[in-house]
């Protein structure tokens, strides 16, 4: 039987002889076993400022994720891909995400590294990013020398060499953050109120990143700066995404260096792991059976979560997957074969991505007042329902910006519509900065009286995360498709989730869940 105590590192060599014979029984046979044996060493505070360096190996991953999410949908469609398959390409994220941020998270809790549990595991992914961004800024000139015809709109040895990228860059991205979130579970332990802040900071520093890869992104001279990326296989927006990707590749190299060297990590025993891996049975069982198998233990609110987690991100992935995308077809009204209209329109979305970015940064730092003044079910159900509205309006905008018809004139979107459109980008950064911290704070304090480690508890989350995102990249390309190729239907999806999983939270995540931790800080 599966005994998610995996966290416990006690000597004692006949454990398992007290096991509990049945499930029902567990919590209370638990606690007594920790009764009679003795309690593991305190360990000191971590300062507020210790935790800020960890954390800010966040910006370093978050501006590729900024680049990723702003340039490549449009970029794979210059490669030759159609609009309908765009999403399908994004599928490489979830579908690595459910099962290597698991395993990732499931292995670094049992690691027996001299240099700690996770931080071997973000060196790793880090290194395994930039080799990911350097082969897809160099997938045109790659798909190039092996055949293609660079005059031609369709490339398809680009595109498979911009997959391949596409592919590691997500299950690095995939194996980074998981050891992230869990290092910082790691160093607050047993404090909700600092786990809240330390998540608070974690976001914050996606703030940053996102604000310094759209701005990146947003600009369109870095091909005159960085003159050798621009070839005969790679155009002018080609050579600007090899540009950016130039620029993360420095900076992730630095956060992640300052937040490795930042994080005291004391090494498990291997005796420590072996005991830690006893809830899997007396051998290693396959990490996913122990990932579903923890499942029986779950309590209502931690359901509850994982609930309203999967529906705000049926809500935001359409979202991510188009932003730009929108703003360069349906307000700008260009081709992504077509010009320079749609790269201006991708750009703006950038630059409105950035404004959201602000934003999201400036709610970071009032995370932790707002939960706890107002709760955190509370702060998370009213931003949702927030970003239900916002996707609303986006669909009106659409209908304005077709019914003006501008666009059939061939001019330029009226400035008014452009505002409203970064007006909605700008307002969105309130609830992105909401997901990014809450649902992970909520999620490490409940599941930390089951014993389980923090690196298969960000696992379980992951779970709530990446199966939405399954179900949107293979619904939205069709979706789009069947009602005129545009991006309103999975908009119209996306409102309708959030406004569910607003409600969900405001009704079924109690208020006073993130305050009874501090009243014992």
């Amino acid at each position: 039987m599966p005994n998610p105590n995996t966290n416990q590192n006690h000597p004692h060599p006949h454990r398992s002889k007290t096991r509990p014979p049945t499930s029902s029984s567990r919590p209370s046979t638990s606690s007594s076993r920790q009764q009679q044996q003795p309690p593991p060493p305190v360990q000191p505070r971590v300062p507020l400022r210790q935790l800020l360096r960890v954390a800010s190996v966040a910006s370093g991953i978050q501006f590729g994720w900024a680049l990723q999410l702003s340039l490549l949908t449009p970029y794979v469609q210059q490669l030759g891909i159609p609009h309908q398959w765009a999403s399908i390409i994004w599928l490489c994220g979830p579908v690595s995400g459910l099962f290597v941020q698991p395993l990732v998270g499931h292995l670094s809790d049992r690691c027996t590294s001299k240099f700690g549990r996770r931080r071997p595991f973000i060196v790793f992914g880090a290194a395994s990013i930039v080799i990911a961004v350097i082969i897809i800024g160099y997938a045109a000139d790659i798909g190039g020398l092996i055949g293609d015809d660079v005059e031609q709109s369709y490339r398809p040895f680009a595109i498979t060499v911009f997959v391949i990228g596409f592919w590691i860059l997500d299950v690095a991205n995939n194996v980074t953050q998981g050891p992230c979130r869990a290092l910082l579970a790691d160093l607050t332990r047993n404090d909700a109120r600092r786990t809240r802040v330390a998540n608070a900071y974690f976001s914050l520093f996606m703030a940053i990143g996102n604000i310094l890869g759209y701005a990146t992104g947003s600009y369109s001279g870095w091909y005159k700066i960085f003159k050798f990326t621009l070839t005969p296989a790679c155009s002018i927006s080609c050579a600007n995404l090899k540009s950016a990707f130039f620029l993360d590749v420095a900076f992730i190299a630095v956060t992640t260096y300052l937040s490795i060297v930042s994080a005291h990590e004391v090494p498990l025993s291997s005796s420590g792991a072996v005991h830690a891996g006893e809830g899997a049975g007396e051998t290693e069982e396959a990490f996913m059976w122990e990932l579903f198998g923890t499942f029986k233990y779950f309590s209502t609110p931690i359901w509850i979560v994982l609930s309203v987690t999967a529906l705000t991100w049926i809500g935001w992935f359409p979202f991510i997957l188009f932003d730009t995308d929108w703003m360069g077809r349906e307000i700008y009204g260009g081709d992504p074969n077509g010009g320079l209209i749609y790269d201006t329109g991708v750009r703006m979305g950038a630059l409105g991505l950035l404004l959201n970015s602000v934003v999201l940064g400036v709610t970071s730092l009032l995370m932790e007042r707002l939960c706890r003044k107002r709760g955190a079910g509370f702060v998370w159900g009213i931003s949702n329902i927030f970003m239900a509205l916002c996707f609303i309006a986006m669909l009106v905008l659409t209908y304005a910006a077709n019914s003006i018809g501008y666009v059939s004139k061939g001019q330029p979107p009226p400035t008014g519509i452009v505002i409203a459109a970064l007006a909605i980008f700008t307002i969105l950064g309130f609830p992105l900065a909401i997901t990014y911290s809450v649902p992970y704070a909520l999620i490490s304090t409940h599941i930390e009286p089951l014993g389980l480690g923090q690196g298969l508890s960000m696992g379980v989350l992951n779970l709530a995360i990446v199966v939405p995102q399954i179900v949107v990249s293979l619904g939205s390309g069709p979706w789009d498709q069947l009602f005129g190729g545009g991006n309103s239907p999975a908009f119209a999806v996306a409102a309708v989730a959030a406004l569910f999983s607003g409600l969900l939270a405001l009704l079924a995540i109690p208020r006073t869940r993130t305050q009874k931790p501090r009243s014992r800080v």
